[in-house]
């Protein structure tokens, strides 16, 4: 009789299953009932007023946009890092999750002491007319910060087992290094690529606390959908604070719904063309 190493597959699904319930689930459930306080009509009237359009729009919009540079960098900077050598790689190396060690309040004072006025960069911006801190510019920045280390993390692994067989063989038919990387390497690498993507973007939708500072926080311009949360909890309005939550959280689901089915399809394109 072959033993297994985990218990039967009834007792670890019933595991698996309790642990999700608990740890995800529940809590989702309890901010969708929180927020069914305010009723339908109240929900429609928050989520229609013009802050708040304001604030999900510049919080998704950034995120969205900070995720698609993040993966255009980030797999620049993957592939640097896994087939070049230079002095000072595995410092820049470790550099790539400072964003993960240092604490998103300091990460936030930090980049508001660089890109404010008078800050080391952004004196220098100022004087070409851009200004970036306390400005949607600012919280894109941020946003950029947080998620990149996503992307090239989850690139790094694939790029190191990607095979250069298929590269000579590429270039030897007389493909350009354009052609070998937009119609050999990229198809390999477009789901890790979106999934790098939607980590990014996960992280940037929700961020608080290094956005918080650098944002400004002026109603309608540079203002974000969590600081609304706060603002609504600090007024003891939990079930109005809820109901944004789960408005966040339903917008997510859906450009994660979105991302998904598209990894999907691009795995069933790079089958196809491989």
């Amino acid at each position: 009789m072959r033993r297994r190493i985990l218990p039967g597959f009834g007792i670890s699904l019933g595991y698996a299953l309790a642990y999700l319930g608990l740890i995800v689930l529940l809590p989702l459930a309890a901010l969708a009932w929180k927020a069914s306080g305010i009723g339908f009509e109240g929900l429609l009237r928050l989520l229609s007023a013009p802050r708040t359009l304001a604030a999900l729009r510049l919080s998704l919009g950034g995120a969205l946009l900070a995720a698609l540079i993040n993966a255009v960098i980030g797999l620049l900077v993957g592939w640097v890092l896994v087939r070049y050598r230079f002095p000072g790689r595995r410092l820049f190396d470790a550099l790539v999750d400072l964003p993960f060690a240092l604490p998103t309040a300091v990460a936030g004072i930090a980049l508001t002491n660089l890109y404010a006025p008078n800050g080391w960069l952004g004196a220098w911006l100022e004087k070409i007319g851009i200004k970036v801190a306390y400005t949607p510019l600012g919280v894109f920045v941020a946003m950029v910060f947080v998620g990149f280390p996503f992307v090239v993390r989850t690139l790094q692994p694939v790029l190191t087992a990607l095979e250069r067989d298929v590269e000579e063989a590429a270039e030897s038919l007389g493909a350009r290094r354009w052609q070998t990387f937009f119609r050999v390497i990229l198809p390999m690498l477009a789901p890790t690529l979106l999934t790098g993507f939607a980590l990014a973007l996960a992280r940037a939708v929700g961020e608080y606390g290094s956005v918080i500072f650098i944002a400004g926080n002026i109603p309608m311009h540079s203002e974000i959908a969590p600081l609304l949360i706060v603002q609504k909890l600090e007024q003891f309005d939990y079930a109005g604070a809820a109901a944004l939550g789960v408005a966040m959280l339903l917008l997510s689901f859906l450009l994660l719904v979105s991302v998904a089915l598209l990894q999907r399809w691009s795995n069933r394109w790079a089958e196809r063309t491989s």
